[in-house]
C-alpha cells in the first residue's frame, strides 16, 4: 500500500461505518466519510462528505472528487422487513439504491484508478441474511447482489494487486435494531449468546485493508458468532 493511506467509508456517521472510520483513523488512515447524517468523527484526519447515498448523481459527484483513495469501504445500509403479500416496492428501491447502486457508482470510479496504480483495497459490508431469511427477502437480495459484485470485481482486478472482499456479519448491535421500520421482527441472537459488536467488524475490515491481507480476495468473510455452525 502507499504511505499516504486514504480511505473512503460510506455510512460513517453511525453503526458499523462509524466503527470502521474510527478504527482506520486510529490506525493512521485519512478517512473521507460519506453520509447524509451529520458527522460524529472529530479527528483531524477525518473529512465529512455530506451526500445522499440513495441519489446516484450525488454519489458520483462526491466520489469523483476523492477517486484517488487507497481503500473503499461500503458500510452504508438500511433494513426494511416484510413478508410476502406486504412487500413494498419503495423499500426495494431504497435498499437497492443504497446498498448496490451506490457501491457500483463509487467502485466504477475508484477501482479503475486503484488498478492503474496497482494498489488498492475494497471491502463491502454484506450480511448473513444474504443466504435468505423469512421476512427479509428484499434486504437479502441486495446483500446477495453485493457478494456477486465483489466476486466479479475481484476477478477483474486481482492481477493488478487490488483486493475486493465482503464482510458479512450476523445481527449487530447498532441503531438499525431500533429502527421502527423493523420492529415487527426481533434480531436473531447467534449461538455466541450476544449480538456482534461493530468494533469486531471494524477489526476485520482493518485487517483486510492491511498489507498482510494482500492474498485475500474474492471472499465473503462471515462474522457470525457461531451462526454458521451445524446444528
Amino acid at each position: 500500500m502507499t504511505n499516504q493511506r486514504i480511505a473512503l467509508v460510506t455510512g460513517s456517521s453511525s453503526g458499523i461505518g462509524l466503527a470502521i472510520a474510527e478504527r482506520l483513523l486510529a490506525d493512521g488512515w485519512q478517512v473521507h466519510g460519506f453520509d447524509i447524517a451529520p458527522a460524529r468523527c472529530t479527528h483531524a484526519a477525518f473529512t465529512a462528505v455530506r451526500v445522499d447515498l440513495s441519489q446516484g448523481a450525488e454519489v458520483e459527484a462526491a466520489a469523483a472528487r476523492v477517486r484517488d483513495v487507497s481503500a473503499f469501504v461500503h458500510a452504508a445500509g438500511v433494513l426494511r422487513v416484510g413478508m410476502l403479500g406486504a412487500l413494498k416496492p419503495e423499500d426495494a428501491e431504497l435498499m437497492w439504491r443504497l446498498h448496490v447502486d451506490a457501491a457500483v457508482r463509487i467502485a466504477n470510479l475508484v477501482l479503475p484508478a486503484m488498478a492503474a496504480r496497482r494498489d488498492g483495497r475494497v471491502v463491502l459490508i454484506g450480511s448473513r441474511v444474504a443466504q435468505g431469511k423469512a421476512g427479509r427477502s428484499l434486504y437479502a437480495a441486495t446483500k446477495a447482489a453485493l457478494i456477486a459484485l465483489m466476486r466479479s470485481w475481484a476477478a477483474e482486478v486481482v492481477a493488478a494487486g487490488v483486493t475486493v472482499n465482503t464482510v458479512s456479519p450476523a445481527a449487530t448491535q447498532t441503531a438499525m435494531l431500533d429502527d421502527p421500520a423493523r420492529q415487527t421482527q426481533a434480531p436473531s441472537v447467534p449461538p455466541l449468546g450476544r449480538l456482534i459488536r461493530p468494533e469486531e467488524i471494524a477489526a476485520m475490515v482493518a485487517y483486510l485493508l492491511s498489507p498482510d491481507a494482500a492474498a485475500i480476495t474474492g471472499q465473503d468473510l462471515q462474522i457470525c458468532g457461531g451462526a454458521s455452525l451445524p446444528r
